[in-house]
């Protein structure tokens, strides 16, 4: 195992990243740190390059330019690998498997440590036992949403990367996500558009908005910034909106 001893003091490190498209820059030089334990939701306007950014740090895209480091190893190695869990938005399991053969097969891939144990845990905190033999493609969305989160925390990560995770979830299902990320000890990066919901699942702040970063800090800061009677969503918009145009 080789550690990038510059990177080596941080759960999640990406250094000026740059992404583009064709034509469109999605990544703009952003750099984001994140020490091990920290809670950290990734905030921004649709297109403002949180998915992109979120794919890059888990290696799913290289960058353009630009280093990333999972506690100073590359994204894809097999230690990193095992670290990182990640929820991608709109994520898909294999749809011709049955929900038991998705977890199955996912938790063998990941080497998940009694597996058994691990899927009825995730089973019975999601609620989907009575769809354990179905195919994932009868599923509605909501419950292929339970199942993607699931998947993604099968291994026990220590390195949580998701976006969107309660897109889709009933309000019960969103509540006992939101218990069990309570009690989960590690690092979290979680991409929303919802500031209510990076409130309660997170306790730092980074505002990204064409590729770069606007603002980052604690939640408390954050919330400090408000005029008068302002709300913290009126904030965070206000923030978006101070991007000049073609910045």
């Amino acid at each position: 195992m080789l550690v990038d001893s510059n990177f080596s003091n941080e759960a999640i490190s990406a250094v000026s990243i740059v992404k583009s498209f064709k034509e469109r820059k999605a990544i703009a030089n952003l750099s984001i740190s994140i020490p091990e334990g920290r809670r950290v939701a990734l905030l921004g306007p649709n297109g403002a390059g949180k998915s992109t950014a979120l794919k890059i740090i888990c290696g799913i895209l290289k960058p353009d330019y630009g280093e990333v480091r999972i506690r100073g190893m590359e994204p894809n190695s097999p230690e990193a690998k095992k670290a990182l869990g990640f929820l991608p938005e709109d994520a898909s399991p294999y749809p011709t498997l049955s929900v038991r053969e998705n977890l199955e097969y996912i938790g063998a891939i990941r080497g998940t440590e009694n597996l058994g144990g691990r899927i009825d845990e995730l089973v019975s905190i999601l609620g989907i036992s009575e769809y354990m033999k179905m195919r994932v493609s009868a599923l509605s969305r909501g419950n292929r949403q339970k199942v993607s989160v699931a998947l993604s925390l099968i291994h026990r990560p220590e390195i949580m990367v998701m976006d969107e995770p309660l897109n889709y979830l009933d309000i019960p299902t969103q509540e006992s996500l939101i218990s069990l990320f309570s009690e989960m000890k590690g690092t979290f990066l979680i991409s929303t558009h919802i500031m209510s919901i990076a409130e309660k699942l997170t306790d730092h702040v980074i505002i990204i908005s064409r590729g770069q970063e606007i603002w980052s800090g604690s939640t408390d800061e954050l919330r400090n910034m408000g005029h008068g009677q302002e709300s913290i969503e009126q904030i965070v918009s206000r923030l978006m909106k101070s991007v000049p145009t073609g910045s």
